[in-house]
């Protein structure tokens, strides 16, 4: 007790020196002091020169995740943080960039500009719709009082919106006024949609001329690699192998949830406030009121919401979500059933008879006594539920194969029924409960995930290895510490993400800024930390002949094939002359004669999908007419029209401005996505985050 009266003396001064030493930081995180010191710079990163300091990012970042949350009713997921990081520095990228051009292109918006929007005969629609009944009547004199009883803080928030919003307005403006929309681009989008065809056609599919009928040499090899140098081009690309430090739950962190969830629960017991309230502060998902199937709780809690009594809180138990802990505020009846049920699955495996065989034999040891849970983990093939002693949890109707689903609605609780056969195999099913039952509920949510300290020794442990790796190599210290080595595909330059591993830009940038056999820092990872060593390194050029060789042939064999169904075709449309174009393909063995049904030029054709060469020449050819041969995908076509709807100008006129509207609104987002694109490519961007958030 005199200590801890004395602790209690000192905590006054100790408060004080703690918040002398928070506004010393604060004071000296906006200086230079820290640099004086030796210590990192306060800058996440810049554009173009301008810093962008830890303290703007960490805002800009803390925002957008209260906007998430705001629009979604949940926070990020800790193991997601990272790719929203990236997206959240990406838009600040952008707006630093945009900022930049409102000042080399001298866009300005003035006070008095931002007055007459605000006050002006036709407010913002945001504010109007505010003030905007039912009948659509907009309350000017309501609007103007109520702007003025707003703080001084409230108003400068509203004017700088309607400052931003001109900005980008005056932006988008300069940006678009020269951005053309043509006549024939009209036109073309029209009869692309609106034009209907129907076509009878011939397909010479490549894949009935046997390859053995084509002969390939060496000089058709190198003369199809000279004429297509473009097909072997390739992007400077890196393949990383990498070991993966895992920061997921321990044992003892699991059990410290569980622990501090069921202390929770004994407190909500004995406590007179609303069970909501502890949802609201401590559930890590949304506090509603939701309503239960069985088949949507652990199995071993229906049991006990069964029997429970209104207002009971039960828990917690083990879920998808983590453990949850409910409050049971009533019980009600469902039009639908439930079911549980174990079951011992033996699969065919090519031996019908052999399986129906083991199952009796199986269903016969049950029934003399054989426990059912240790028969299923010793003999059933279905490994997800054997672990559990053939357990399948609670069910509804629809969710199982009908021969297994009517066995177990219609099976007594309790006994072991004779093999049933479904697709699967043979099933011995044991129904183990049944309800018509759903439950009104409140729910607190902990999902299971690290502590600081196990994700703290998995970080060491990823520094530790890195620590070794540089005075030994990384294959003999990932084998002395028995890690296993993974490697990622090879990727290129412009992934946001690492195949494997994760989005993740900044490894990307190192992997790209580093040579063969470099090794990485510890990286932070979606489930943990790894650290990664460049293992193969391939830079941007045509790939050699004697590298693609083997690739080219199956592409001059295509070639040589279209070759010879276009003679086909040829032949095809000769005979049609004097007959159908049925009648002719019906003798040659690898044609075939089809109709396309109704398309537009604007959609797949039906059984042939997006054929372009084939659609473009069916916008064109003469009806009943046969076209010449057409190359597609599958081979070479012959195309009879049969029907295409005429151009009408006079429904064309009362369309065109709305086709041209939305042609000019994707030109505007094209635009705009290629100019933010240039500005981001041609910026002098430094990325340092990895300092500040890499763990």
């Amino acid at each position: 007790m005199a200590m801890m009266a004395k602790m209690r003396s000192l905590a006054p001064a100790f408060i004080i020196t703690i918040g002398g030493i928070f506004v010393l930081f604060m004071v000296l995180s906006d200086s230079r002091v820290i640099e004086i010191f030796g210590q990192r710079k306060n800058n996440v990163g810049s554009v173009n020169g301008q810093d962008i300091s830890y303290q703007q990012f960490s805002a800009f970042l803390d925002q957008a995740r209260q906007r998430q949350k705001e629009q979604t009713g949940k926070d990020i997921d800790e193991d997601q943080m990272d790719a929203f990081n990236d997206q959240v520095w990406d838009a600040m990228v952008t707006q630093e960039l945009v900022k930049e051009q409102y000042d080399k292109l001298g866009i300005k918006v003035s006070d008095q500009e931002v007055k007459d929007i605000l006050l002006g005969p036709n407010p913002p629609e945001a504010l109007r719709r505010q003030f905007t009944d039912s009948t659509g009547r907009f309350n000017r004199q309501l609007y103007e009082s109520t702007l003025r009883a707003q703080k001084k803080e409230v108003l400068l928030n509203i004017e700088e919106s309607i400052r931003q919003m001109r900005l980008q307005e005056k932006l988008q403006n300069y940006l678009f006024a020269t951005l053309p929309v043509s006549e024939g681009e009209i036109k073309r989008r029209y009869i692309d949609q609106t034009t209907k065809i129907n076509a009878n056609y011939v397909l010479v599919d490549i894949n009935n001329i046997p390859d053995n009928s084509i002969s390939v040499n060496e000089e058709d090899l190198k003369k199809f690699y000279n004429e297509n140098q473009d097909r072997f081009k390739v992007e400077a690309q890196r393949k990383l192998r990498y070991v993966v430090f895992s920061k997921a739950a321990s044992r003892e962190d699991s059990a410290s949830i569980k622990n501090n969830l069921i202390s929770l629960i004994n407190k909500a017991k004995n406590d007179t406030a609303d069970f909501k309230s502890y949802a609201q502060i401590y559930s890590e998902a949304p506090a509603t009121k939701d309503t239960l199937s069985p088949n949507m709780l652990a199995p071993d809690a229906v049991d006990v919401f069964a029997n429970a009594a209104p207002g009971s809180i039960v828990g917690p138990y083990t879920t998808y979500e983590g453990y949850v802990a409910y409050k049971i505020l009533s019980k009600v009846p469902s039009s639908d059933s439930y079911v549980r049920a174990s079951h011992i699955l033996i699969p065919f495996k090519g031996d019908e008879a052999k399986a129906q065989q083991e199952a009796m034999n199986i269903y016969n040891q049950l029934k003399a006594g054989a426990d059912f849970s240790k028969v299923a983990k010793e003999k059933s093939d279905d490994v997800a539920s054997a672990r559990r002693g053939g357990d399948l949890g609670w069910f509804g109707k629809g969710q199982m194969v009908k021969e297994f689903e009517d066995a177990s609605f219609n099976g007594p609780i309790g006994v072991v029924q004779k093999p049933i056969k479904s697709s699967f195999g043979y099933h011995i099913i044991k129904v183990t409960g049944k309800t018509s039952s759903r439950y009104v509920v409140e729910r607190i949510v902990n999902k299971i995930k690290a502590s600081a300290s196990t994700s703290d020794n998995a970080y060491q442990a990823a520094n530790d290895f890195v620590y070794l790796v540089k005075k030994s190599n990384f294959d003999q210290e990932a084998k002395t510490m028995n890690y296993k080595i993974i490697s990622t595909p090879l990727f290129n330059q412009d992934a946001s993400y690492v195949p494997g591993i994760g989005a993740n830009k900044a490894m990307v940038d190192w992997a790209f800024d580093s040579d063969k056999g470099d090794l990485s820092e510890v990286y932070k990872a979606q489930n943990g930390y790894v650290v990664v060593q460049v293992s193969e390194e391939i830079k941007a050029g045509v790939k050699k002949f004697e590298e693609v060789r083997n690739s080219i042939r199956p592409m001059v064999v295509r070639e040589k094939k279209l070759q010879k169904a276009t003679q086909i075709a040829e032949q095809i449309r000769k005979q049609a002359s004097g007959s159908s174009l049925q009648m002719a393909a019906s003798n040659f063995s690898q044609a075939r004669f089809d109709t396309t049904g109704t398309f537009t030029p604007a959609q797949a054709i039906p059984g042939l999908g997006r054929e372009f060469g084939f659609i473009l020449k069916a916008e064109n050819a003469n009806i009943n007419s046969i076209t010449a041969p057409v190359r597609g995908h599958r081979g070479v076509y012959l195309i009879q029209v049969t029907s295409r709807t005429p151009f009408e100008k006079s429904t064309y006129a009362m369309q065109r401005n709305s086709f041209r509207d939305n042609i000019l609104q994707q030109k505007k987002a094209y635009f705009f996505s290629q100019w933010i694109s240039q500005l981001k490519k041609n910026a002098k961007i430094v990325d340092n985050r990895r300092q500040f958030y890499a763990r």
